[in-house]
């Protein structure tokens, strides 16, 4: 008579779940659970045979330490949330993993909050880190409304800003400005005549703070510049812009785009679409030096920001507001360097 099911000898889900306990370490180790738990805290006394023998048991058993309850009791937790608009996309899914990796290595808990860059969607996603009692919030993107600040603020929850300054959050930025206007003159000094720069509709400070800095030095230098219809700041959005300008009577010798993403869209649309030769006919700079840059396919002269630089500076700063919390705001800037490829050599 069959009464059910083999057993297929795995262990029954509710048996799978149960983590390995103290007492349980405890009971092996022939010890208190006191003495466990005095083993696994830092700085608390305990007999050195005793520690060997909660060790040894504690290794046999699998038995790690219940941070989270350790959290609930001392009302903070070592969770960090990283705040970001569309973080799979180009240098951003970068940056969030070499955020990632650098709160790992100092015992942090990264939490990665993908939302938007309304006040209403960051202000949920920022009471769902306070209500979890994450120790600190990293904002990728986005503009954090005046409300997110002060929240932050009265929770004593330090909060640090990447791609934008903000005037009551540490913040880390890249030299946006320095890096544009040296694009420009580097197309004029190698005669380019016929300029254009791309942005996008987003508006993220980052991108406007290129845009206009490569418009006005362009201008001062006596260069004309067509400043291209903005899409997304995604490949799209540089095809989309790349037929706009290619689609004129007269076309720009030289683009400087706002990112890399946008970049290959354009650079697509230039060779296989309008037919013309990237650098003889067109030169084109972006910014970021995310990985498909070095493509073969591309080759692209962008501006490097190092994803990892970027994230320990960002961790610098929140330890420093979680040491301090007093102490003034502070900020980072980090300036991108010009990598050299095919798409232009100046």
């Amino acid at each position: 008579m069959n009464d059910g099911p083999a057993n297929d000898g795995k262990v029954p889900k509710k048996e799978r779940m149960r983590f390995v306990s103290a007492e349980q370490v405890a009971q092996r180790a022939g010890v208190s659970r006191s003495a466990v738990s005095r083993t696994f805290t830092p700085g608390a006394s305990v007999a050195p045979a005793t520690r060997e023998k909660v060790l040894r048991a504690a290794e046999e058993l699998g038995y790690h330490v219940n941070d989270l309850a350790r959290g609930v009791l001392a009302n903070q937790s070592r969770l960090v949330g990283i705040v970001a608009t569309r973080p799979e996309v180009g240098f951003r899914a970068h940056l969030a993993a070499a955020l990632a990796k650098s709160l790992i290595r100092r015992g942090s808990i990264p939490i990665l909050v993908n939302t938007g860059q309304t006040e209403e969607e960051l202000l949920a996603a920022q009471k769902m880190l306070i209500g979890h009692r994450a120790e600190a919030i990293i904002i990728l993107s986005g503009s954090p409304p005046a409300s997110f600040l002060e929240l932050a603020q009265r929770n004593g929850q330090p909060l640090v800003v990447i791609g934008r300054s903000e005037p009551d959050a540490d913040h880390v930025r890249a030299g946006n400005t320095e890096a544009s206007r040296k694009a420009a003159t580097a197309f004029y000094d190698s005669g380019r005549r016929r300029l254009a720069v791309i942005g996008s509709n987003s508006g993220t400070p980052a991108i406007v703070e290129r845009e206009n800095a490569f418009l006005a030095t362009a201008e001062t230098l006596g260069a004309s510049v067509t400043v291209a219809p903005g899409g997304d700041s995604d490949y799209d959005g540089g095809v989309t812009a790349g037929r706009a300008l290619f689609s004129q009577t007269i076309k720009p010798d030289a683009v400087f785009c706002a990112n890399d993403q946008i970049a290959f869209g354009l650079m697509d649309v230039v060779r296989l679409e309008a037919g013309l030769r990237i650098p003889e006919e067109v030169a084109v700079i972006g910014f970021d030096d995310v990985p498909e840059s070095a493509w073969l396919s591309y080759q692209l002269t962008t501006f490097r920001q190092d994803p990892l630089i970027m994230a320990q500076r960002a961790v610098a700063l929140m330890e420093r507001r979680l040491e301090n919390p007093d102490s003034p705001p502070a900020y980072e800037r980090v300036i991108p360097e010009l990598v050299i490829r095919r798409s232009f050599q100046p």
